[in-house]
């Protein structure tokens, strides 16, 4: 096999998706460029004798399973999955209707689920393979007004920690990428970012004060898209890519935040906890 690989990317047709297919195919690559309509992938593109664009709905498993197949049946494999599509329900947790919670899990949670599930196989039968999928700091902490896409992330960053025991045997290997803030399209208004469908009095304030601030930071959040792109598909290269890569400054002081607190906390009630023994043990 050459240094050449097969990546298969969800998301492709904008915000970072455009940046890692453009990474991996400067890298000498051959991309599989998914997005709901394969359309919108050829308008960014254009035509390249390395790139297939495929019609993809993440939450339809059946389509999965066909996006795959059309994957196999163009490069003959599949060696680096990225699951990169996603969406950002914002609000607090009372306000986000349970309509707007379950389709939050369903594309940032189940839609990953479903696209591993289907590109498995085919990196089980060659015993080898990368399964990368995109978290975020949403990912380490908990934070206000992102109750619902904290929960997708968190559950999404648990299943990739247990998902590298069971599939490290058969030579595949995963990575988390948490990205902090950058100028993608993440914070445009009914792109990437869906307000609350419900209004309580109690959060009205709040809410519009926090609606009003993050329009405010669209186009100018600090992280360069481009270069995580082309730093993920060096990583991705590597010898032994990352368990988990925190990208960007902002990023990595947030973990490093993170890990201090959970010390903190285990420590502050050390020896009560150390005390719960049966007696007789």
């Amino acid at each position: 096999m050459s240094d050449s690989k097969v990546y298969f990317i969800t998301g492709a047709a904008r915000g970072m998706g455009v940046d890692l297919v453009n990474g991996a195919l400067a890298a000498g690559h051959s991309v599989v460029a998914t997005a709901r309509d394969a359309a919108k992938v050829t308008d960014v593109f254009g035509s390249h004798e390395n790139l297939l664009p495929v019609a993809l709905d993440i939450t339809d498993e059946d389509a999965a399973q066909a996006a795959v197949a059309a994957a196999v049946d163009r490069f003959g494999r599949i060696d680096v999955l990225i699951n990169n599509a996603g969406l950002f329900y914002a609000g607090y947790f009372e306000e986000i209707s349970p309509a707007q919670f379950r389709q939050q899990m369903e594309v940032n949670f189940f839609g990953p689920l479903n696209v591993t599930r289907a590109v498995l196989p085919v990196m089980r039968s060659q015993r080898s393979g990368q399964v990368v999928s995109f978290s975020s700091t949403a990912g380490l902490v908990g934070q206000e007004f992102v109750a619902a896409y904290n929960a997708s992330k968190f559950a999404l960053e648990g299943w990739m920690e247990a998902l590298r025991y069971d599939l490290e045997p058969l030579g595949i290997s995963t990575t988390i990428v948490e990205p902090g803030f950058f100028r993608t399209e993440l914070l445009v208004e009914g792109a990437s970012t869906l307000w609350p469908e419900l209004s309580i009095p109690d959060y009205a304030e709040r809410t519009a004060a926090t609606i009003e601030a993050w329009k405010g930071m669209n186009g100018k959040q600090g992280g360069d898209p481009a270069k995580l792109a082309a730093a993920l598909v060096s990583l991705v290269d590597s010898e032994q890519p990352p368990l988990r890569w925190v990208a960007d400054a902002d990023a990595v002081q947030t973990g490093v935040d993170k890990a201090n607190l959970l010390i903190e906390q285990v420590e502050a009630h050390r020896e009560l906890s150390s005390s719960l023994a049966h007696d007789d043990a």
